[in-house]
């Protein structure tokens, strides 16, 4: 149900995460984040980055922001993606060293960094049947909604990525845990969206991942759409599907970035108003495969490369924005990043400025178009020091 970018051209977004501010120390430590809001210092430090992080993306011109995904430790290679929710459940009891998920399918070894992020993961072992915890993912909405007169977006795991990162001992198969996952899953949106969330990002299908995998069949690939639509039943918010190759720690799983060819019929069927891709990091190679793909989906595409350091030049941007339309029609697109920029790999200087030549970009596009221009004011010449009249 689109209701945010129902009538928005060209909106900008990023995926989620933003760095942590150097001085964001404390951390949940697995404490319901209601409870936590009780401790007076990681209150204090909670609130005051997550007005922060929007802060910044408001500066940069961004027409929905996120909380940065605060709510997440400062963690190996964001293991808090994973173990946020697996956390807050019931059922799960102790852990092991490897996961069964993409960590297990690579030949890590020693000397390689996803070694090291897999070591950090420990993996949870489900023992008993999986109950729906404190994950208050409506509080964690509202406290930043509260900072912003944009629309926050919401971004949250889905079920199948979190049955990755757990070891099996109770149900008769991985299918009935996923199920369980998504109905837990399931009602913690359907309240994070009559809490008044307008727009929810479920993160991340696992069919583009699944199709690379020999063995894979279509039948497996329709229990995964099964499965993510079953934790959409009846959510009243704009859903967003967010897609991306990867990023532990800022890496790409796949040195060479594949296809979402064969995934991608798997992927349009799932009940979202938009469905985000990878582009930054293939140079739109994909968008060629929307020419003869007719949905009435819009579908982001992601602009700037969260595994790269360097802050792309707007005309850049620009570029790949333009090779978007010449499949997919202005309405129809969003602009976002590639994936999230975590906590451990970009500085939070280096993501403002992917934020704010994200927005500079588009408006190069919105000009060509006579579109309305978003406002800039990290690169408002108004404001600038008064002492730059000095340096001429």
């Amino acid at each position: 149900m689109l209701t945010v970018t129902r009538d928005m051209i060209l909106p900008t977004t990023i995926t989620g995460s933003y760095p942590r501010p150097l001085w964001f120390d404390r951390s949940l430590d697995g404490r319901p984040f209601k409870s936590a809001l009780g401790d007076s210092l990681f209150r204090e430090q909670y609130l005051d980055a997550v007005s922060a992080v929007i802060t910044e993306q408001e500066a940069a011109g961004l027409d929905i922001v996120t909380d940065g995904d605060s709510r997440f430790d400062l963690t190996v290679g964001g293991k808090s993606w994973f173990f946020y929710p697996i956390e807050r459940m019931g059922g799960i009891e102790g852990h092991r060293d490897i996961s069964r998920g993409w960590m297990a399918r690579h030949g890590l070894r020693p000397g390689k960094i996803l070694w090291e992020v897999q070591e950090a993961y420990q993996p949870g072992i489900v023992r008993k049947e999986l109950t729906r915890g404190p994950l208050e993912y409506a509080a964690l909405w509202q406290v930043a909604q509260r900072l912003s007169n944009r629309p926050v977006k919401f971004g949250a795991i889905c079920a199948p990525a979190i049955a990755s990162m757990l070891w099996n001992q109770h149900y008769d198969d991985e299918k009935e845990m996923i199920l369980d996952l998504c109905d837990i899953m399931n009602a913690e949106f359907r309240e994070v969206a009559a809490a008044g969330c307008p727009l929810i990002q479920v993160e991340e299908p696992p069919h583009h991942s699944r199709s690379l995998m020999e063995g894979t069949t279509d039948a497996d690939l329709e229990f995964q759409t099964m499965a993510f639509n079953r934790q959409l039943e009846g959510v009243d918010a704009e859903i967003w599907v967010h897609t991306c190759w990867g990023n532990p720690n800022q890496q790409r799983v796949h040195w060479q970035v594949p296809s979402y060819e064969r995934g991608l019929p798997h992927l349009l069927q799932l009940k979202c108003d938009v469905l985000t891709i990878e582009c930054a990091s293939s140079d739109g190679r994909d968008l060629a495969l929307f020419k003869h793909i007719k949905t009435d989906k819009k579908i982001g595409i992601g602009v700037v490369n969260h595994c790269n350091t360097v802050v792309e030049p707007a005309e850049h941007v620009a570029a790949l924005i333009r090779k978007a339309l010449e499949y997919i029609p202005k309405e129809q697109l969003v602009i976002s990043t590639d994936c999230g920029f975590g906590r451990e790999g970009l500085s939070r200087r280096i993501a403002f400025y992917k934020c704010v030549a994200l927005v500079e970009g588009t408006n190069i596009v919105r000009r060509e178009l006579g579109l309305p221009e978003a406002r800039v004011r990290a690169a408002d010449p108004k404001l600038w020091f008064a002492g730059q009249e000095l340096l001429r």
